[in-house]
Order: C-alpha cells, then sequence, then structure tokens
C-alpha cells in the first residue's frame, strides 16, 4: 500500500494562502472599512453608520491561493492575476422603519470605494467589489439588521438588487464550521477547492462553489491518521450523499436553500468519481511514487511528486530527502 500522507501535507502548505497574501488582504480590508467610515462622517452624517465583519473561506481559515491567470498589457507585458478574495459584510443596524432601499446601500458604499484602487470598483446584485491590480478582489456583501429589544433577537438580511431583502446569516455559518472543524478537516477542505480549481481551468462545466464543498466535506468528514485516506474516505461518503439525495442544505440560516441546485448533477459525480477512482489505485499502490502520480493527475503540479523515491513502500522513506515540514501541519 502506497504511503501519499508526507505529500498531501506538502500541498496543503503548497496550496493554502501565505502570510503575505493574508497580510495584505487584511491591510486592504482596514482600508476599505477606514475609507467607508471616512464616507459617512463626510457625505452621510445624519445616517446611520456602517459596521464590519469579515466572513467566508478566510474567517475559517480554509482560503486557498488560486491557480494563477495570465494578462498581457497594451506593451506586450505578460503578468500573473491570482483571483483570490476576500468578503467584509457591512451592516447597516438600524431600526426597521429606518431601513433603505437596496440600492440606496449599495449606492452609499460603491460611491465610498468607486475611487480606492487603479481597477476601481463594480457593483453586483450582492455586494460591492473593489478590484486589485494583482487580480484578487474585496467583496463587499451589504446587511441590514433590525434593532429589537429585550432577549429577541433579529437575523441580519442581506441587500439583494435584484431579490429584495434576503435573510442570510454569515457569522453563524462560520460559528457552525469552527464548531465542526478541525485540523485535518480544514485541510481536507482546501485539498477540494485546489481540485476543483484544477478541475474548473480543464471544463468549462464548474464544479460546485467552495462554500457547497466545505459543507459536504463537513458533514461527511472520515478522519484517518493519513491524509491521503481520510480524503478518499470523505469524497467516498460525500459521493454515497449525493447518489442518494442529490442536495447540499445550507446548515444556518438559509436552512431551506439548496446549493447545489445550479450546478450540473452529471458533472459533479463524473469528476468526483474519477478522482475517487484516481485515490482508490494510488493507495493500492506498493510504489509510493506511482501513487503520488496517480492523485497528481487530478490535483496538478502543486501536487509534487519529484522527491519521492520510485520504490516500493517499506523499502525506504517516501521522500529521497528527510521533510522539511510538520506532518501534523496546523490549520492556519
Amino acid at each position: 500500500m502506497a504511503d501519499n500522507h508526507e505529500q498531501f501535507i506538502e500541498f496543503n502548505t503548497n496550496v493554502k494562502l501565505d502570510d503575505n497574501k493574508k497580510n495584505e488582504l487584511k491591510k486592504n480590508r482596514d482600508a476599505l472599512r477606514k475609507k467607508i467610515r471616512k464616507y459617512f462622517d463626510d457625505k452621510k452624517p445624519n445616517e446611520v453608520k456602517p459596521k464590519f465583519s469579515a466572513q467566508g473561506s478566510f474567517m475559517m481559515h480554509t482560503i486557498v491561493n488560486p491557480i494563477p491567470t495570465e494578462e498581457t498589457d497594451d506593451d506586450g507585458n505578460v503578468k500573473k492575476l491570482y483571483p483570490y478574495d476576500l468578503d467584509d459584510g457591512v451592516y447597516f443596524i438600524d431600526n426597521l422603519n429606518n431601513r433603505k432601499a437596496q440600492s440606496t446601500y449599495h449606492n452609499w458604499i460603491y460611491d465610498a470605494v468607486k475611487d480606492h484602487t487603479s481597477k476601481g470598483a463594480i457593483k453586483k446584485n450582492t455586494c460591492v467589489r473593489v478590484l486589485y491590480a494583482d487580480g484578487h478582489d474585496i467583496d463587499l456583501p451589504i446587511y441590514f439588521k433590525e434593532i429589537k429589544t429585550g432577549e429577541e433577537k433579529s437575523i441580519p438580511q442581506l441587500a439583494h438588487k435584484s431579490e429584495g431583502y434576503i435573510d442570510s446569516d454569515p457569522r453563524e455559518f462560520y460559528k457552525w464550521f469552527n464548531n465542526e472543524s478541525n485540523d485535518q478537516l480544514k485541510r481536507i477542505v482546501r485539498y477540494l477547492k485546489a481540485w476543483r480549481d484544477k478541475q474548473n481551468k480543464s471544463y468549462s462545466t464548474k464544479l460546485p462553489s467552495g462554500l457547497v464543498l466545505t459543507i459536504l466535506a463537513t458533514n461527511d468528514y472520515s478522519e484517518n491518521d493519513r491524509d491521503d485516506i481520510g480524503f478518499r474516505d470523505t469524497l467516498k461518503k460525500i459521493k454515497a450523499t449525493i447518489d442518494a439525495n442529490y442536495e447540499c442544505k445550507r446548515p444556518t440560516t438559509k436552512k431551506d436553500e439548496d446549493l447545489l441546485e445550479k450546478y450540473s448533477e452529471s458533472h459533479f459525480k463524473e469528476r468526483l468519481s474519477k478522482l475517487i477512482d484516481a485515490g482508490d489505485k494510488a493507495i493500492a499502490e506498493s510504489n509510493s511514487k506511482e501513487g503520488c502520480k496517480k492523485w497528481q493527475k487530478y490535483l496538478g503540479d502543486r501536487f509534487l511528486c519529484s522527491n519521492v523515491k520510485d520504490e516500493p513502500k517499506g523499502m525506504s522513506n517516501s521522500y529521497s530527502e528527510p521533510a522539511l515540514f510538520n506532518v501534523n501541519a496546523g490549520s492556519a
């Protein structure tokens, strides 16, 4: 049996967002918050001031380095772009009778940030997106939260420009995930996201979002001392779940929302089956390098096999030199 646990741990190191990019995201997020606060101080002094709450994979520590794209400028120079992002929720907390139209809040936030970068900003149905020169962006989804007295709590409502106000609580979701997760599950979520990015580069039909993959992996997580086996077994449980019922219900507000319905069932199942088959064959290999190559075909070049010895497992360690990383790598 091939053992590629160490290769998965190194893969995790290669795909998780590095500290420099994390710090850059935090710096850019904080600069936008400052810009928005100043806009309200200067332009809307009589309106309720927005509050902020970061959300999404950045907060859950499952954000991954994207596979870079390339852009050619007018002089023919090729520049690599890195399309990763951060979501920073903008919350207007006020009495219900003071709630404005969704478009009003969107216009205010857009006006506050439209000139913040050389790339500017764009309006989307759920957010204002601020664009940066290196390809990353910061999404500013906008919420209204009603002030209620006593012990009654109100649910935040996403200001969707075309669908109205929709109950939505991203903070509730990442609290759910952080309560359910551990370091290995966070790595498995990163592996799934990296696999998705690789597949989406090769096929026009897109695989489910990182949010969907996170929910599926959390619901069907299979713990194992080895990440290659834990990942393969989690994939098998996910496949069994969606074979029985092709849906993915959000575990928090809005709980009746099926997040899988807009994604091709046949494509997702086909790509998932091929990955599972590759994992089965990789683990059954007696040669760790051959096993590694089977994983690499679907996970991409960031899953490194170059330093795995071309020998049956048991004759030597998987690596030709001692590994320079901790196989119990944390989730940050």
